[in-house]
């Protein structure tokens, strides 16, 4: 079976690191470019790494991305006018990137994730089961810890955890949005979706959606204990993708969920 050319963009980064790590024991891939936002003089895996330019993309297959949102806009840019594929695990977009990544994936499949492990992709379908299943007298919130290097808050977990709870109310997100605390010991439940984001140690990940009735509480919650769970969801995204039209998918799509 031929090999898929592998671009990681980021590559020095926890995740980029990791998918490097991955992508070598993953008999479907070949990495032909490592890039970094500015010019580093090194080699990994035998690859000199290299800046974001269509020059360095023209041999790949699929692009992943785990960078911040201005070099990933600059990356679509790119991959769009040489026709690449890309699997976006970058957090943080506000809503005028997203349009941008929605514009790009006319042209281009797009695959763009929150999080990438089939656990919380599951645990979000759960959370609009449970949203949609629950009356009014039920209120929300979304707690998450991560890391001390973890710059964004809330995750992009939570927030698709949030969209969960949304999609199950039939409502939009963005008219659902609570307040968002940081390193809180605790936070109140509200009529609208209230995060608290905890930032300390080396934690890997760990989320937990909670509802309540005043009389009972529902917890939802998952915790990850090696960044490989997002590398291995990544590349099988990457897999995937290279046999879908362009269209802005998600790993909803790929998990098949109704």
């Amino acid at each position: 079976m031929k090999k898929i050319n592998l671009a990681i963009t980021g590559c020095l980064g926890r995740m980029g690191q990791q998918l490097i790590k991955s992508s070598k024991s993953n008999n479907n891939f070949k990495l032909v470019a490592l890039t970094e936002n500015k010019k580093v003089k090194k080699k990994i895996a035998g690859i000199e790494l290299g800046l974001n330019t269509d020059k360095i993309f023209k041999k790949t297959d699929v692009i992943i991305d785990f960078t911040v949102p201005k070099c990933t806009i600059e990356i679509l840019k790119i991959a769009a006018k040489l026709k690449k594929r890309v699997v976006i695990g970058t957090t943080g977009f506000n809503q005028k990137e997203d349009s941008l990544i929605k514009k790009y994936s006319k042209k281009i499949p797009i695959l763009k994730a929150g999080n990438m492990s089939l656990g919380v992709n599951l645990l979000m379908y759960l959370t609009e089961i449970a949203s949609s299943s629950l009356d009014d007298n039920y209120l929300s919130k979304i707690y998450e810890i991560h890391h001390k290097h973890k710059k964004d808050y809330p995750s992009g977990t939570a927030l698709m955890l949030g969209k969960g709870i949304a999609d199950g109310k039939n409502k939009n997100i963005i008219n659902l949005m609570g307040k968002k605390f940081l390193n809180k010991k605790s936070f109140p439940y509200g009529k609208k979706i209230n995060f608290n984001s905890i930032r300390r140690g080396e934690i890997i990940g760990e989320h937990e959606v909670k509802f309540s009735s005043g009389k009972e509480i529902i917890r939802l919650n998952h915790e990850a204990f090696d960044r490989a769970l997002y590398s291995d969801g990544a590349l099988t995204a990457a897999k995937w993708l290279t046999k879908k039209r362009p269209g802005l998918y998600s790993m909803r799509d790929l998990l098949n969920f109704k």
